[in-house]
C-alpha cells in the first residue's frame, strides 16, 4: 500500500542529492532519521478515523475538525448523529428534527474544514453525516454531467467519471473532501480559465432538503437548476440552508496536462504574480520569502497523444511513519522553546531541496520521479492524497496531520485578494522578510506559501472578483497560552491581508481574525441571507459560529489572556499575548495599523 517509501529512495538516489550531500553536515539528525524512516519503510498505512465520537448509550456526541483542534481549542457537542443512506432517509431524519425544533448539522466523513462550520450547538442538536450517502447516481455522456450524492468524495468523482472518459476540470488538490462539503466552502483548485478553479461553479444542479412547515411534512427537497437565482446561495451555502443531498455537476472530455516546476529568484515576484495566472492554465506559485526563492508550476493541456503517464501523489498528503512525525515535531518544539531560528532556516532549506529534488510527488511513469516535464492524463494530475487508500496498521503510519500520533499541528491563514491589488501585498511581504530575514523560515518547513488563481463567481459567497489565494501554515503550539517564534511578523501579515487589502477568507481554513468584518466585503450578502431565511427560518441548520461570521451575532473577537496568539482576537493589551514570556502587544513593522504580539528583550 506505501509503496512511495521505496521511490522516494529511488529517487532520491536518481538526483544524486541522497545520501551524500545530506551526510557531510547539511541534514540535523533528526531530519536524517525521518527521512531514512520514509525511504526504508515498506508497509499499511493507517487512515484517518471519523471525527464523530459517541458514548456507548449514543446521548453524547462529540465532534471535532480532522485536527481535533478549532481555532479556540473547543470540542463541539451534539445529542446524537444520524447516518442517512438515501435521499429519502435524510427527508425523514430532517422532518423528525425539525419537528422537534432540534439544532443540526452536516457533517462530512472527515470533518475537514479548520473552522466550527461542523459545529450544531446545543446539548440536544443533532449531527447528519453524509459518510454513506455516498453514490455515483448517474452519468450522462451526452450532455457530460454527472449526478452524485453530497457524501461522494473528490477521489470518488474523478476515478467514476476517468471511466468514462470525462474529467472534471479544475478541482481541489487534496481528494479526500466530500463534494458536498467542497463546494459548501468554495474549494478549489488554480486558474484564471473557463468558469474559474472553484468547483460550485460548475455545479449545473442541486437538490437540497430543508425544513418545512407541518403541512409539508417538516421537511422538503427543493431542486435548484442553473440559471435559478437560489442556485447561486445554495453553491457555497456554509451548511446553513439544509443538507445537500445530490449534486450535478458539468464535465469536459479526457485531456492530458504538461507539469514543470521551474524555480528563481522572488525579486519580480509582485509583478509576475499578477500574469502568470493568464500564461498558464493550470498555473501556480509556491513562495518561500525567507530564501527569496519561487517556484512556478508552468502547467498547461497538451495533446492527448502525448506520450506520458504522469502521477501525482503529492508528498504532504502521503502517509508518513508516527515516529518520524513524533520527531519532527519534537524538534521543532525544542527550537521553539529555544527561539532557534537558525535550526528551523536550516531545516526549512533541508526541506524545499529535497521536495523539489523528487518533484514534490510528481511520478513521470507512476512510480518515479525522473525529470521535467511530467506530463499525464488529468484524472491522474489533478487531486491526490495517497494516506487515505490504506489499511489500519496500528498507527505504526499516518497522515502527517493525524491527531491521534504525535505529527503536525498548525495554523492556517488562507486568504484571496484581488489581482489588481496582490502586487502591493507581495511587496509588503517581502519588506518584512528583509526587516526579518529568519522569521518567515518557519512557512518553508510547511511547504512554502501556495498561491492558486481563481475567478469572479455568481455564487453570492463566492470570489467577488479574479483574485490570488495565499494559503499560509505555520507552527501551532499544543498551549495556547504559549507564544510563537516570530509570530508577531504572520500577525501582520494576517492582518495586512484582511485589512489593507480586503483579502476574503477562504470559509473552510482561518483563524477567526481573518473573518472580521468578511460578511460585508461580499456584495450580494443580503440575497443570501434571504435565502437562508426562506429555506431555515428557525434557523435550526445556523450555530453562534455562522452566525457570527454571517455578520447577525457577536462573538467572533474572543478576549482573554493571550487570545491574540491563537487568532482569536486582535492584541490590544499585552495580556492578550504572553508579557510573563516577554511578547507585547505593539504596532506593525510595515503596516502601522496592525497590533501583534511582539517579543521584546527587556534584559
Amino acid at each position: 500500500m506505501c509503496q512511495q517509501y521505496i521511490f522516494w529512495q529511488r529517487d532520491m538516489m536518481k538526483s544524486g542529492i541522497f545520501p551524500r550531500k545530506f551526510v557531510k553536515g547539511n541534514f540535523s539528525g533528526n531530519m536524517w532519521y525521518i527521512y531514512f524512516m520514509m525511504m526504508i519503510l515498506l508497509v499499511d498505512c493507517s487512515p484517518p478515523e471519523n471525527p464523530i465520537k459517541c458514548t456507548n448509550n449514543a446521548k453524547i456526541c462529540t465532534i471535532t475538525n480532522k485536527y481535533s483542534a478549532f481555532p479556540d481549542s473547543t470540542i463541539c457537542r451534539a445529542a446524537s448523529v444520524e447516518f442517512p443512506k438515501t435521499e429519502k432517509e435524510l427527508v425523514a431524519i430532517i422532518a423528525r428534527a425539525t419537528k422537534e425544533k432540534r439544532k443540526m448539522k452536516a457533517t462530512t466523513r472527515f470533518s475537514q474544514s479548520i473552522p466550527k462550520l461542523a459545529c450544531p450547538g446545543g446539548d440536544n442538536s443533532l449531527l447528519i453525516s453524509t459518510k454513506y450517502l455516498n453514490q455515483i447516481v448517474k452519468v450522462d455522456n451526452q450532455s457530460m454531467t454527472m449526478t452524485v450524492d453530497s457524501g461522494v468524495t473528490l477521489q470518488q468523482l474523478i476515478s467514476e467519471a476517468a471511466k468514462v472518459g470525462l474529467v472534471l476540470p479544475y478541482t481541489p488538490y487534496w481528494w479526500g473532501l466530500s463534494i458536498g462539503g467542497l463546494i459548501g466552502t468554495g474549494a478549489h483548485g488554480s486558474t484564471l480559465r473557463g468558469l474559474g478553479s472553484a468547483v460550485h461553479d460548475y455545479v449545473v444542479r442541486i437538490r437540497i432538503v430543508t425544513p418545512a412547515t407541518p403541512e409539508e411534512g417538516y421537511a422538503t427537497v427543493r431542486q435548484l437548476e442553473e440559471g435559478d437565482p437560489e442556485i447561486n446561495a445554495a453553491r457555497v451555502s456554509l451548511g446553513v440552508l439544509g443538507v445537500i443531498s445530490q449534486v450535478t455537476l458539468k464535465l469536459e472530455p479526457m485531456f492530458k496536462r504538461s507539469i514543470t516546476y521551474i524555480g528563481k529568484d522572488d525579486a519580480n515576484l509582485g509583478d509576475e504574480a499578477v500574469v502568470f495566472g493568464s500564461q498558464h492554465e493550470f498555473g501556480d506559485i509556491t513562495w518561500f520569502p525567507s530564501e527569496h526563492r519561487v517556484l512556478y508550476r508552468v502547467d498547461d493541456r497538451v495533446p492527448t497523444n502525448t506520450p506520458g503517464d504522469g502521477l501525482y501523489d503529492f508528498l504532504a498528503f502521503q502517509t508518513t511513519d508516527s515516529v518520524s512525525l513524533a520527531e519532527d515535531r519534537n524538534a521543532e518544539e525544542i527550537q521553539e522553546s529555544r527561539n532557534n531560528a537558525n535550526g528551523k532556516c536550516a531545516n526549512a532549506i533541508t526541506s524545499r531541496v529535497m521536495t523539489e529534488a523528487v518533484g514534490n510527488g510528481l511520478k513521470n511513469n507512476g512510480y518515479n520521479f525522473t525529470g521535467y516535464p511530467v506530463i499525464g492524463y488529468q484524472n491522474r494530475l489533478q487531486s491526490s492524497g495517497s494516506c487515505l487508500d490504506s489499511k489500519e496498521d496500528g498507527l505504526r503510519t499516518a497522515c502527517p496531520w493525524d491527531p491521534r500520533v504525535k505529527g503536525s499541528f498548525f495554523h492556517q491563514t488562507t486568504f484571496s485578494i484581488s489581482l489588481s491589488k496582490v502586487k502591493g501585498f507581495i511587496e509588503d511581504v517581502q519588506k518584512l522578510a528583509n526587516l526579518e530575514p529568519k522569521a518567515l523560515c518557519v512557512l518553508g518547513l510547511y511547504g512554502g506559501v501556495v498561491m492558486r488563481y481563481m475567478t469572479a463567481s455568481s455564487a453570492y459567497l463566492g470570489k467577488q472578483d479574479n483574485s490570488m489565494e495565499f494559503d499560509f501554515i505555520y507552527y501551532r503550539s499544543k498551549d495556547p497560552l504559549a507564544p510563537r517564534l516570530y509570530q508577531d511578523v504572520l500577525e501582520e501579515i494576517e492582518q495586512l491581508g484582511v485589512f489593507k487589502y480586503g483579502a476574503l477568507p477562504h470559509w473552510g481554513k482561518n483563524r477567526n481574525v481573518a473573518f472580521l468584518g468578511a460578511i460585508n466585503k461580499y456584495a450580494k450578502y443580503r440575497k443570501f441571507l434571504k435565502v437562508r431565511e426562506k429555506y431555515d427560518p428557525a434557523g435550526l441548520f445556523s450555530s453562534d459560529w455562522t452566525d457570527q461570521i454571517l455578520g447577525l451575532k457577536d462573538g467572533l473577537t474572543i478576549t482573554k489572556e493571550g487570545c491574540a496568539s491563537e487568532g482569536l482576537c486582535i492584541c490590544s493589551e499585552d495580556s492578550h499575548c504572553a508579557p510573563s514570556k516577554g511578547y507585547f502587544c505593539r504596532v506593525g513593522k510595515v503596516y502601522k495599523k496592525a497590533r501583534v504580539c511582539t517579543k521584546i528583550n527587556t534584559t
